[in-house]
């Protein structure tokens, strides 16, 4: 089992945790909102987390809140992400944040190793132009790390306007050919296993709960096992990839290893662990587990 947290993030910066709340720094904005596994004190003084915050996320509902400014700034801005490449080259991110109403302001930070695990796996692929599949796919960075590699993405979630915004970070990426698809994940993967299509490398990072465009529900531990039942059926069987990611309160690493074990088979090459982002007053929250491979 590994522990891993991005290392070379330098318009990010989880600056402390802790009384289930977090202080994050965004470019030169910094925001404070809830995280439920933040069970332990805060390290800095609360009035030093009120002097450092331009923003704070205020829950109204148990699904929405409101954002309070304490400080000016933007309601929407812009962060970049230098790949850490295999091949040396210079390829670069740009993803648009923003204050929604679901605490999320567009990114999850501590997603940045699976960005380069995807960049440097498509890289390594033998194929031309190798086919990848997202789903969940939120915002899309995923995408751009593997459309910036040389793939072609398709790209699927099931609202249609955080698929538009992540049509607007593929754009200023300066990136395109992205398939877009508003769709339901399971739904979409069950039709292309009917149809015969397969892919070089699939990407899942699925919620706990969700829904699809039609109202289809999804529930992480009723239906994880059956999605990657199907997802075996559309990844070919070599030079492929794929990277499986949740966050859930109560799913553990070693939960998705024998998931990965009973539908692909036991591997000496697969990775498995927990993902965390290590705060600059030294606190490790604990932000999803994780299995991928590369072959």
């Amino acid at each position: 089992m590994q522990l891993i947290t991005p290392l070379h993030f330098a318009e990010y910066e989880l600056i402390d945790c802790g009384g289930f709340e977090k202080l994050e720094r965004f470019g030169k904005h910094i925001t404070c909102r809830p995280e439920p596994q933040a069970l332990w004190d805060k390290a800095l003084p609360q009035k030093e987390w009120d002097k450092l915050q331009h923003v704070k996320f205020v829950a109204v509902s148990s699904s929405s809140g409101k954002w309070n400014k304490t400080k000016e700034m933007p309601d929407q801005w812009f962060i970049n992400y230098p790949f850490q490449h295999i091949d040396n080259s210079k390829k670069k991110i740009s993803l648009r944040l923003g204050l929604t109403s679901f605490k999320h302001v567009g990114v999850f930070p501590e997603q940045a190793v699976n960005w380069d695990f995807i960049y440097n796996s498509v890289k390594k692929l033998k194929t031309e132009n190798p086919k990848v599949l997202n789903l969940f796919a939120y915002t899309g960075a995923s995408s751009l790390a593997a459309c910036a590699a040389g793939a072609d993405v398709t790209h699927l979630d099931s609202i249609k306007q955080v698929v538009t915004w992540a049509r607007q970070n593929m754009e200023t990426s300066n990136l395109d050919n992205i398939r877009w698809m508003v769709e339901d994940a399971l739904t979409f993967v069950k039709r292309e296993v009917k149809r015969g299509n397969k892919y070089n490398g699939i990407i899942l990072d699925p919620p706990a709960f969700g829904h699809g465009p039609n109202g289809e529900n999804w529930k992480l531990e009723d239906m994880m096992n059956d999605m990657l039942k199907n997802v075996k059926q559309i990844l070919l069987d070599e030079d492929c990839f794929l990277v499986l990611n949740t966050y859930s309160l109560g799913f553990s690493s070693l939960l998705i290893e024998n998931l990965m074990d009973s539908i692909f088979g036991k591997s000496s090459d697969r990775e498995f662990g927990e993902i965390y982002l290590k705060s600059t007053t030294n606190y490790n929250l604990p932000l999803g587990v994780f299995s991928r491979f590369c072959k």
